[in-house]
C-alpha cells in the first residue's frame, strides 16, 4: 500500500513537473498528491516547493542555450524573484495551519482563473519599437510584479509560472521559448530560496521530498524538451478541470470542519 501510495506522488510530481516547464499550473497537481499522501497542508506545501526546485532547475538547464541570449535580464529580474521567494516563505511560516486551509480554495481557484484567461493576461505588445522611456517603465513594472510574484511564490505558488510568461511580454519581444526558460529560472529561483528556508523552518516532510524530487527532474527536463510539440490547449483544458475540481474539494474540506 505504501508502495502504491509513493509511486502516486512520484507520478504526480512527474506530471506537476513536465506541466510547470511547458507554462505552469503544476502545483495544482502535485500539492494535493502531497495531501493526499498523508501532509498536513502547510507542510505539503514547503515541500511541494522543495522538490519542484530541482524540476524547474532541469528545465532551466534545457532552456541554456536562450538563457545565455538574455543574461542581462536574468541578472535584472533575480533580485527581485529571490527576494520575494524568501517573503512569502516567511509568510507561510507565520500563517496558522487553519487559516492556511481555509484560504487555499480561493488560492486555488484563482490560479485556475488566471489559466482560464492566460490569453488575455499576456496582451498584445505594441507594433512600434518602445522608446527609452518606455522601455524603462516596462522594466521596472516587470521588477516589481516578479517581486510580488515571489512573494506569491513563496507563499504557495500555483500558476506563478503562468503569470511570469504574461508580464515578460512588457519587456521580451523574443518567442515563447525565450519567455519559457526566464520563467523556468526565476521559479527555481524562487522556489530554491524559499525551500531553504522551509528545510531551516522544519516544515519539509524529507521522504516525501525524496519520493517527489526525482519525478520533478525527470518530468521538468522531459517537458521542456517536448515543449515545442506540446498541445497547449489540450494541457490547459485539463489543468482547469482539476482546477476547479481542486477548488472545490479544497472547499468542502474546509468548510466541513
Amino acid at each position: 500500500m505504501d508502495l502504491q501510495r509513493d509511486a502516486l506522488l512520484c507520478a504526480a510530481a512527474a506530471v506537476a513537473g513536465a506541466l510547470n516547464s511547458v507554462a505552469g499550473g503544476g502545483t495544482l497537481l502535485s500539492f494535493p498528491a502531497a495531501i493526499a499522501w498523508g501532509l498536513p497542508s502547510t507542510v505539503a506545501n514547503a515541500t511541494n516547493a522543495v522538490a519542484m526546485m530541482p524540476g524547474s532547475l532541469a528545465s532551466a538547464w534545457a532552456y541554456r542555450r536562450e538563457l545565455r541570449e538574455n543574461a542581462r535580464l536574468v541578472r535584472l529580474l533575480a533580485v527581485p524573484a529571490l527576494a520575494g521567494g524568501a517573503a512569502g516563505a516567511v509568510l507561510l511560516h507565520l500563517t496558522p495551519v487553519r487559516v492556511f486551509d481555509e484560504i487555499v480554495p480561493w488560492l486555488v481557484f484563482g490560479a485556475t482563473l488566471i489559466i482560464v484567461f492566460q490569453g488575455r493576461l499576456g496582451g498584445a505588445r505594441p507594433a512600434t519599437p518602445p522608446t527609452p522611456a518606455s522601455a524603462r517603465r516596462r522594466t521596472v513594472a516587470a521588477a516589481s510584479c516578479q517581486l510580488a510574484v515571489g512573494v506569491y511564490g513563496g507563499f504557495f505558488g500555483a500558476a506563478m509560472g503562468i503569470v511570469m510568461l504574461a508580464f515578460l511580454s512588457l519587456v521580451m519581444t523574443e518567442d515563447i521559448h525565450h519567455k519559457n526558460a526566464l520563467k523556468n529560472l526565476l521559479a527555481m529561483l524562487i522556489n530554491g530560496i524559499a525551500s531553504l528556508y522551509f528545510v531551516w523552518a522544519g516544515l519539509v516532510s524529507a521522504r516525501a521530498a525524496a519520493i517527489m524530487v526525482g519525478g520533478a527532474v525527470l518530468g521538468g527536463y522531459a517537458g521542456a524538451h517536448l515543449a515545442r510539440r506540446t498541445p497547449a490547449r489540450v494541457v490547459r483544458a485539463l489543468v482547469i478541470a482539476i482546477g476547479l475540481g481542486l477548488s472545490a474539494l479544497f472547499a468542502f474540506r474546509a468548510w466541513t470542519r
